[in-house]
């Protein structure tokens, strides 16, 4: 299942662009009552409805319609399962993916957001026989971030985060371990690079971390949608952000987010109403 719903991409686009649904309504020749009907989720649009939201909203409407009418859903890559591996948390009920990364040839591994299951991150790393080199967090939200104090209490390895993510930090390592992100640079492991992208938006410092094939995009990007400007101000660094340095990188890089499906740069191009 996607991470976002319809009525969750459209609620986004108009926080972001700082719009009532009153204003909406009007754009989209619609009423006030749809789009809050709509918005609530309390049913399905039509494909009519789609596009004068889409075009109210500056989205893409042939992409919005293939998620909300037609069903679009990005097709299931198992690539990349010897080299990564999946840590599923959750917080509250809410689903959370944090991401463990080796490469074969290497005891070394990196981790990508602790997807707030450090019990199950720690025995994915004895399983695996890693020697941990580093965390990387996309962003600083405690759903991404929660459990690090465990983790470096048995690995104290460098944090690697977005400088302007610092103070959203529930628990802050130690100064002595934290390293803020510079765009272009990178953390060398085996014989792999792990290339810093910075993708301001979800959250001032937001990051993206590039390794050979794919791309660990955090909640900047969800297959078929983005996560929430935090705050709305920055949605149009967001957008930036996505269309500017993650939908320009090959298509065929898998793309792993911290919610819902894995997708690729193809598919997003190709059905992200945000594109």
């Amino acid at each position: 299942m996607l991470e976002d719903d319809f009525c969750d991409i459209i609620k986004k686009a108009r926080t972001g662009l700082g719009l009532t649904a009153e204003q909406v309504a009007a754009k989209a020749r619609l009423s006030t009552s749809v789009i809050r009907e709509l918005e609530a989720g309390r049913r399905s649009p039509d494909r009519s409805e789609v596009l004068g939201i889409a075009s109210a909203l500056d989205l893409q409407g042939s992409k919005l319609a293939s998620l909300a009418c037609d069903g679009w859903t990005p097709a299931s890559s198992q690539s990349h399962t010897e080299t990564v591996k999946t840590i599923h948390g959750d917080i509250g009920g809410y689903a959370v993916k944090g991401y463990l990364l080796r490469v074969a040839e290497s005891s070394e591994a990196i981790i990508v957001d602790t997807g707030y299951n450090p019990d199950a991150m720690l025995t994915a790393l004895e399983r695996e026989g890693c020697r941990l080199k580093a965390v990387c967090l996309t962003h600083g939200h405690h759903d991404h971030a929660g459990g690090l104090e465990q983790i470096l209490a048995k690995f104290p390895v460098p944090v690697y985060i977005g400088e302007d993510d610092w103070s959203l930090l529930h628990w802050k390592p130690p100064v002595s371990l934290r390293r803020c992100v510079k765009d272009g640079d990178g953390v060398e492991f085996g014989a792999t690079r792990l290339g810093f992208l910075r993708t301001p938006g979800h959250t001032p410092g937001g990051v993206c971390y590039q390794a050979p094939g794919c791309v660990f995009v955090g909640d900047t990007l969800f297959a078929g949608s983005i996560g929430r400007a935090n705050p709305a101000t920055l949605y149009k660094t967001h957008l930036q952000s996505v269309r500017e340095r993650l939908l320009v990188l090959p298509d065929e890089l898998t793309l792993f987010p911290g919610h819902g499906p894995v997708t690729t740069v193809a598919e997003e191009k190709a059905h992200n109403p945000f594109s």
